[in-house]
């Protein structure tokens, strides 16, 4: 399968984890913002995102990250980009395996991008770089 990369979202963590250990599950949120960057969208991940994370009873972890991206669409035109991006992943030793995957869902004020943003299919794999995490997404055929 062919994928044709779409955006490069650079997260920033910026404030305080919550945490909440039932007996036999857990909720983690995650607060963060960053910057976005591709042939069709430039700008920032609005600071209000939230990952929130769950585990149940059979330890496993499921993600769904909501976040705003605020920019200009390759017209040069402002706009925004909602994201729902959902996934699971694994853990070994207490740590998470990289990449994990995600399928992101898109709304957006951006004349340009709507037809395409809200109707083709995306994945999204997360991954640890030098400078951080990246979210990278791909349109799939």
């Amino acid at each position: 399968m062919e994928r044709k990369p779409v955006f490069d979202i650079k997260v920033v963590f910026n404030g305080e984890i919550v945490r909440l250990n039932g007996k036999h599950q857990e909720v983690v949120m995650i607060p963060f913002g960053g910057s976005v960057k591709s042939d069709l969208f430039t700008g920032i991940v609005e600071p209000c995102g939230v990952d929130t994370q769950t585990v149940n009873a059979a330890k496993v972890r499921h993600m769904s990250a909501r976040y705003m991206l605020t920019g200009k669409d390759c017209d040069g035109k402002d706009c925004h980009i909602y994201v729902d991006n959902n996934g699971w992943y694994d853990e070994r030793n207490g740590e998470m395996t990289m990449p994990f995957h995600t399928v992101p869902l898109f709304i957006t004020d951006s004349e340009k991008l709507a037809p395409y943003l809200h109707l083709n299919q995306f994945e999204a794999e997360g991954h640890m770089l030098e400078d951080g995490l990246h979210i990278l997404v791909f349109e799939t055929e």
